[in-house]
Protein backbone atom coordinates (compact mmCIF):
# COMPACT_ATOMS: atom_id res chain seq x y z
CA UNK A 1 0.00 0.00 0.00
CA UNK A 2 2.87 2.39 0.83
CA UNK A 3 4.49 1.62 -2.52
CA UNK A 4 1.23 2.40 -4.33
CA UNK A 5 0.88 5.71 -2.45
CA UNK A 6 4.49 6.63 -3.16
CA UNK A 7 4.06 5.69 -6.83
CA UNK A 8 0.90 7.78 -7.09
CA UNK A 9 2.75 10.68 -5.46
CA UNK A 10 5.54 10.48 -8.02
CA UNK A 11 3.10 10.27 -10.94
CA UNK A 12 1.14 13.25 -9.60
CA UNK A 13 4.33 15.21 -9.00
CA UNK A 14 5.56 14.61 -12.54
CA UNK A 15 2.12 15.46 -13.97
CA UNK A 16 1.97 18.74 -12.06
CA UNK A 17 5.51 19.68 -12.98
CA UNK A 18 4.87 18.79 -16.62
CA UNK A 19 1.75 20.96 -16.57
CA UNK A 20 3.81 23.88 -15.27
CA UNK A 21 6.43 23.50 -17.99
CA UNK A 22 6.89 25.55 -21.10
CA UNK A 23 5.14 24.66 -24.35
CA UNK A 24 8.09 25.99 -26.37
CA UNK A 25 9.37 23.93 -29.27
CA UNK A 26 12.51 22.23 -28.02
CA UNK A 27 13.38 20.40 -31.25
CA UNK A 28 15.71 23.23 -32.33
CA UNK A 29 17.38 23.59 -28.93
CA UNK A 30 20.79 22.04 -28.41
CA UNK A 31 21.35 20.20 -25.16
CA UNK A 32 24.12 21.88 -23.17
CA UNK A 33 27.11 19.82 -22.11
CA UNK A 34 26.88 18.27 -18.67
CA UNK A 35 28.50 20.25 -15.88
CA UNK A 36 30.14 19.02 -12.71
CA UNK A 37 27.74 21.00 -10.51
CA UNK A 38 23.98 20.66 -11.12
CA UNK A 39 21.97 23.86 -11.41
CA UNK A 40 20.07 24.91 -8.30
CA UNK A 41 16.29 24.53 -8.31
CA UNK A 42 14.46 27.84 -8.61
CA UNK A 43 12.33 27.97 -5.46
CA UNK A 44 10.36 30.84 -6.96
CA UNK A 45 8.91 28.66 -9.73
CA UNK A 46 9.10 25.07 -8.53
CA UNK A 47 6.25 23.07 -6.97
CA UNK A 48 5.77 21.37 -3.61
CA UNK A 49 3.78 18.14 -3.65
CA UNK A 50 2.70 17.51 -0.06
CA UNK A 51 0.85 14.82 1.86
CA UNK A 52 1.38 15.80 5.50
CA UNK A 53 0.81 18.86 7.68
CA UNK A 54 4.46 19.77 8.26
CA UNK A 55 5.26 19.69 4.53
CA UNK A 56 2.17 21.79 3.80
CA UNK A 57 3.06 24.40 6.44
CA UNK A 58 6.58 24.66 5.04
CA UNK A 59 5.30 24.95 1.46
CA UNK A 60 2.92 27.86 2.24
CA UNK A 61 5.62 29.80 4.12
CA UNK A 62 7.72 32.60 2.66
CA UNK A 63 10.42 29.95 2.07
CA UNK A 64 8.02 27.63 0.20
CA UNK A 65 7.16 27.39 -3.50
CA UNK A 66 4.71 29.06 -5.86
CA UNK A 67 2.46 26.00 -6.14
CA UNK A 68 1.45 23.75 -3.28
CA UNK A 69 -0.19 20.53 -4.53
CA UNK A 70 -1.81 18.30 -1.91
CA UNK A 71 -2.13 14.53 -2.34
CA UNK A 72 -4.96 13.87 0.12
CA UNK A 73 -7.51 15.48 2.45
CA UNK A 74 -5.78 17.39 5.24
CA UNK A 75 -6.90 18.83 8.58
CA UNK A 76 -4.60 21.32 10.28
CA UNK A 77 -5.67 22.54 13.72
CA UNK A 78 -4.01 25.94 13.47
CA UNK A 79 -4.39 29.14 11.49
CA UNK A 80 -2.59 29.07 8.14
CA UNK A 81 -0.67 31.92 6.49
CA UNK A 82 0.15 31.88 2.77
CA UNK A 83 3.19 34.12 2.77
CA UNK A 84 5.91 35.31 0.41
CA UNK A 85 6.10 36.60 -3.14
CA UNK A 86 6.59 33.99 -5.85
CA UNK A 87 6.44 33.92 -9.64
CA UNK A 88 5.19 31.66 -12.39
CA UNK A 89 6.26 32.56 -15.91
CA UNK A 90 7.77 35.81 -14.57
CA UNK A 91 4.47 37.02 -13.07
CA UNK A 92 3.54 37.09 -9.37
CA UNK A 93 1.55 33.92 -8.55
CA UNK A 94 0.76 31.47 -5.77
CA UNK A 95 -1.53 28.42 -5.95
CA UNK A 96 -2.91 25.94 -3.46
CA UNK A 97 -3.87 23.00 -5.71
CA UNK A 98 -6.44 20.82 -3.94
CA UNK A 99 -6.66 18.24 -6.74
CA UNK A 100 -4.83 15.53 -8.66
CA UNK A 101 -4.64 15.41 -12.44
CA UNK A 102 -3.56 13.01 -15.13
CA UNK A 103 -1.01 13.59 -17.89
CA UNK A 104 -3.72 15.35 -19.95
CA UNK A 105 -4.43 17.78 -17.07
CA UNK A 106 -7.83 16.18 -16.42
CA UNK A 107 -8.78 16.41 -12.74
CA UNK A 108 -8.82 12.88 -11.30
CA UNK A 109 -9.39 13.65 -7.59
CA UNK A 110 -10.37 16.60 -5.39
CA UNK A 111 -9.22 17.14 -1.84
CA UNK A 112 -10.41 19.06 1.21
CA UNK A 113 -8.13 21.23 3.34
CA UNK A 114 -9.61 22.07 6.74
CA UNK A 115 -8.22 24.76 9.07
CA UNK A 116 -9.76 27.44 11.29
CA UNK A 117 -8.44 30.28 9.12
CA UNK A 118 -6.26 30.94 6.08
CA UNK A 119 -4.65 34.38 5.72
CA UNK A 120 -3.47 35.15 2.18
CA UNK A 121 -0.51 37.55 2.03
CA UNK A 122 0.80 36.45 -1.39
CA UNK A 123 -0.10 38.47 -4.49
CA UNK A 124 -2.17 36.75 -7.22
CA UNK A 125 -2.87 33.73 -5.03
CA UNK A 126 -5.50 31.16 -5.90
CA UNK A 127 -7.20 28.17 -4.37
CA UNK A 128 -7.99 25.68 -7.10
CA UNK A 129 -9.81 22.41 -7.63
CA UNK A 130 -11.00 21.33 -4.20
CA UNK A 131 -12.50 22.61 -0.96
CA UNK A 132 -11.10 24.79 1.80
CA UNK A 133 -13.13 24.47 5.03
CA UNK A 134 -12.57 27.55 7.17
CA UNK A 135 -12.53 31.32 6.82
CA UNK A 136 -10.19 33.02 4.35
CA UNK A 137 -8.74 36.49 4.99
CA UNK A 138 -7.18 38.10 1.91
CA UNK A 139 -4.57 40.83 2.45
CA UNK A 140 -3.03 40.85 -1.04
CA UNK A 141 -4.18 41.82 -4.51
CA UNK A 142 -5.38 39.41 -7.19
CA UNK A 143 -6.99 36.58 -5.19
CA UNK A 144 -8.87 33.91 -7.22
CA UNK A 145 -10.99 30.87 -6.45
CA UNK A 146 -10.92 28.50 -9.43
CA UNK A 147 -13.03 25.33 -9.77
CA UNK A 148 -13.22 25.02 -6.00
CA UNK A 149 -15.19 25.88 -2.88
CA UNK A 150 -14.58 27.85 0.27
CA UNK A 151 -16.85 26.38 2.95
CA UNK A 152 -16.72 29.42 5.18
CA UNK A 153 -16.44 33.18 4.88
CA UNK A 154 -14.18 35.12 2.55
CA UNK A 155 -12.94 38.47 3.85
CA UNK A 156 -10.83 41.10 2.10
CA UNK A 157 -8.82 43.83 3.81
CA UNK A 158 -9.85 46.44 1.19
CA UNK A 159 -12.74 47.09 -1.16
CA UNK A 160 -10.28 47.19 -4.07
CA UNK A 161 -9.14 43.63 -3.30
CA UNK A 162 -12.73 42.41 -3.10
CA UNK A 163 -13.66 44.14 -6.37
CA UNK A 164 -10.73 42.43 -8.13
CA UNK A 165 -11.62 38.98 -6.73
CA UNK A 166 -12.40 36.35 -9.37
CA UNK A 167 -14.62 33.26 -9.08
CA UNK A 168 -13.83 31.01 -12.04
CA UNK A 169 -14.97 27.66 -13.45
CA UNK A 170 -17.94 27.13 -11.12
CA UNK A 171 -16.15 28.17 -7.93
CA UNK A 172 -18.25 29.19 -4.92
CA UNK A 173 -18.12 30.58 -1.41
CA UNK A 174 -20.76 29.19 0.96
CA UNK A 175 -20.47 31.96 3.57
CA UNK A 176 -20.22 35.72 3.50
CA UNK A 177 -17.92 37.59 1.10
CA UNK A 178 -17.13 41.03 2.52
CA UNK A 179 -14.54 43.63 3.43
CA UNK A 180 -13.54 43.07 7.05
CA UNK A 181 -10.47 43.82 9.10
CA UNK A 182 -8.89 40.76 10.65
Amino acid sequence: MKKAAAGMGLVLGFAILAGCGSNADTAKTETPAATATPAATDAKTSASVVNDNDAFLNAISAKGTWIIAVLNDMTIDQDLVLDGQFTNKDAPARKIALYAQDENRKVTARYTLTAPKLTVNSENARIQGGTFKGDVYVKANGFQLVDGTIEGNLYFSTQEQMDAFKLEDGAKVTGETAVKAE
